[in-house]
C-alpha cells in the first residue's frame, strides 16, 4: 500500500487528481508524464458494489538523481474531479505501486498501474458521474522516529501536475425484458415490458432512469442478429411498456445506448413461441 492521499494534501495545503490522453509535460523538466492511457481508452462504468479495476499506462521521465523508490519517494497517476487542482472535489489513485520498466539511460520508464475503484469509498452522489481529469504526482516523505532526545520529525512534500487529459466515469445501468403472453397466436398482440435502472451511489442501490430512449429489438428464430423494432421512452421508475403484433418465433429484448453519465445496457432476450 502506498497511497499518499494526494488530493487531500493538495486541498488542505491550499486552504491554510477515455480516453486516450495526449502527451503532456510537468511544469518542471525534472519530471515528465506522457502517453497516458486510462482504461484502454474506454469509459469507466461503475455499479454499486463491485470493485472496478482501471488500468493506466504512461511514460515517466525523470533525472537520475530524483528519488522514486516507492518508499520515501513515489510518482503516479491520479484522477480528480473539479475545475482545477486547487478546487478538487474528489480524487482517486492506486493503492499499489506502479510497475515501471526503464527503457533508456535518461531514466525514461514505461509504467502501468491499476486504480481499484470501490464505489462505496470513492463516489458520494450523481455528481461524481461525468468527466474527470488526469494528473501526475510526485510525493516525498522523510521521517526520524528515534525519540531518544525527545524529538521526532516528519517531512512531507508533493508536486502535482494536471492537464494530462480526461477520463469519463459513468453509472452502470441495468435492463429487463418480459414479453407476454407466451405462447401467443400469430397476429395477436404482444405486450413487452421492462425496467431501466442505474446505479445510485448515495444509496448503493439501482434506481429507475426515466425519460430515456430505449430500443425494442427482435431476433427471429434462426437469425444471428437483433433488429430494432421501435424506440420506447422509459417512464416512472424507469418502466418500459409497448405492444407489437406477433409474427414469428423469436426473442425480444430492450437495449439502451447509454448517456454521458450512464453506461449502456442490454437485457437478456425473452423468447416467444408464436403458434
Amino acid at each position: 500500500m502506498r497511497k499518499f492521499a494526494i488530493g487531500a494534501a493538495v486541498s488542505g495545503a491550499l486552504a491554510l487528481s477515455a480516453l486516450v490522453v495526449p502527451s503532456a509535460s510537468a511544469a518542471t523538466p525534472d519530471l515528465t508524464f506522457s502517453n497516458v492511457v486510462v482504461n484502454n481508452g474506454k469509459a469507466i462504468v461503475v455499479g454499486t458494489t463491485s470493485t472496478v479495476k482501471v488500468p493506466i499506462t504512461y511514460t515517466l521521465t525523470h533525472p537520475v538523481g530524483l528519488v522514486i523508490d516507492n518508499k520515501t519517494g513515489i510518482a503516479g497517476i491520479a484522477l480528480y474531479r473539479g475545475s482545477s487542482l486547487s478546487k478538487m472535489q474528489n480524487e482517486m489513485e492506486s493503492d499499489d505501486i506502479p510497475n515501471c520498466t526503464t527503457t533508456s539511460t535518461t531514466v525514461t520508464n514505461s509504467c502501468t498501474e491499476v486504480i481499484a475503484i470501490e464505489p462505496q469509498d470513492y463516489f458520494f452522489g450523481a455528481s461524481d458521474a461525468g468527466t474527470w481529469k488526469v494528473a501526475g504526482f510526485y510525493g516525498l516523505s522523510t521521517s526520524t522516529t528515534d525519540d531518544s532526545g525527545d524529538h521526532i520529525s516528519v517531512n512531507y512534500g508533493y508536486d502535482m501536475w494536471g492537464g494530462l487529459g480526461t477520463a469519463q466515469i459513468k453509472r452502470a445501468a441495468k435492463l429487463t425484458t418480459d414479453a407476454t403472453p407466451e405462447p401467443v397466436r400469430k397476429g395477436k398482440t404482444l405486450t413487452v415490458k421492462g425496467v431501466l435502472t442505474r446505479a445510485d451511489w448515495e444509496t448503493s442501490k439501482y434506481s429507475g432512469y426515466t425519460g430515456q430512449p430505449v430500443a425494442l429489438q427482435f431476433k427471429a428464430k434462426g437469425a444471428t442478429a437483433y433488429k430494432t423494432v421501435k424506440t420506447v421512452t422509459s417512464g416512472s421508475k424507469g418502466a418500459l411498456t409497448t405492444t407489437v403484433k406477433a409474427s414469428a418465433d423469436g426473442s425480444y429484448r430492450y437495449s439502451f445506448a447509454g448517456t454521458t453519465t450512464t453506461g449502456a445496457a442490454t437485457a437478456t432476450g425473452d423468447y416467444v413461441d408464436v403458434k
